[in-house]
């Protein structure tokens, strides 16, 4: 798939920039992207190169051919929802992750070059709060006001 900006493809086609985005929860994101790499599970993907160790600017830019990110990106169903590139930054933005949750799942450090598709999709679903689960902040609120 070759990627291009959307300026790009404004010369080649009409892009309706209107069209209305289908709303997903970030639980729902990120259990699409992991039953989209469960679909082949034992598909090697690419992994980026020493996340941590890069500037923010340039660790937002990374990206690569055939990655657990890639793989989000091919699905026309997050792509409506808003996921705009198979780049880390992209990835970070639209699955609402940090840097260490992300890192987790796609650097070099903790797999090598490839990792399972199996294996990240495990990691991914480890970041979808489970039913009834709060959040820190929920928490915390909760002990100020209630």
């Amino acid at each position: 798939m070759k990627h291009q900006a959307l300026e790009q493809l404004q010369i080649l086609a009409e892009v309706d920039q209107d069209y209305p985005r289908q709303t997903l929860t970030r639980s729902q994101r990120l259990e699409r992207w992991a039953q989209l790499l469960e679909q082949n599970p034992e598909r090697r993907l690419s992994t980026l190169h020493q996340t941590e160790y890069q500037p923010a600017s340039q660790r937002a830019a990374m990206r690569g051919d055939s990655t657990p990110i890639s793989v989000a990106f091919d699905d026309p169903v997050l792509r409506a929802a808003g996921l705009e590139n198979d780049s880390y930054g992209e990835a970070k933005r639209f699955f609402q992750l940090s840097d260490r949750q992300l890192h987790n799942v796609i650097c070099y450090c903790h797999f090598g070059a490839t990792v399972n598709a199996a294996t990240a999709a495990y990691y991914i679903r480890r970041l979808v709060p489970k039913a009834g689960q709060r959040g820190i902040f929920s928490r915390l609120r909760d002990m100020f006001v209630g």
